[in-house]
């Protein structure tokens, strides 16, 4: 029985949930936005924000042990500890942002977007052109080509 449990747990063996938390939170960390399933987001919202706050609360040295014990990539802990930690120095909680996509096709699991909050994009993931902005360019390119 689960009375009075409120930690959210994957459906999983247990080391396979573990491993499968760690490499989320890695790749939100390190691109800054996922897109997963409802369940695994709400597992993973709290490591990240314990993360950043280690890494604020901490000696340089003792919070890098303690994040690279559950990031998988080294590259991961060093965002942290030169980026995140001064991106998020005044806040202590709410770190991501989730928002709602849609249902799966496959399965009609709920997804998200989680992404970390005030998180620049830079150019890592281009926006789709929707249909107006599509035929604008395409008349604009035509009309180079007529003109020549």
């Amino acid at each position: 029985m689960r009375h009075r449990k409120s930690t959210i747990r994957l459906k999983y063996k247990p080391q396979h949930a573990r491993m499968m938390e760690r490499n989320l939170v890695t790749s939100l960390l390190l691109y800054e936005s996922i897109r997963t399933t409802q369940m695994r987001a709400k597992v993973i919202i709290p490591w990240v924000d314990r993360l950043v706050t280690v890494a604020k609360t901490k000696p340089t040295a003792l919070a890098i042990r303690r994040i690279n014990a559950v990031v998988t990539d080294k590259n991961a802990c060093r965002k942290i500890i030169e980026v995140l930690k001064d991106r998020y120095a005044t806040r202590s909680s709410g770190m991501t942002r989730m928002t709602a996509v849609g249902a799966r096709k496959g399965d009609g699991a709920k997804m998200v977007d989680l992404t970390l909050i005030d998180a620049t994009m830079g150019g890592a993931m281009p926006e789709k052109a929707g249909k107006a902005e599509r035929a604008e360019k395409k008349v604009k390119d035509s009309s180079k080509v007529s003109k020549k």
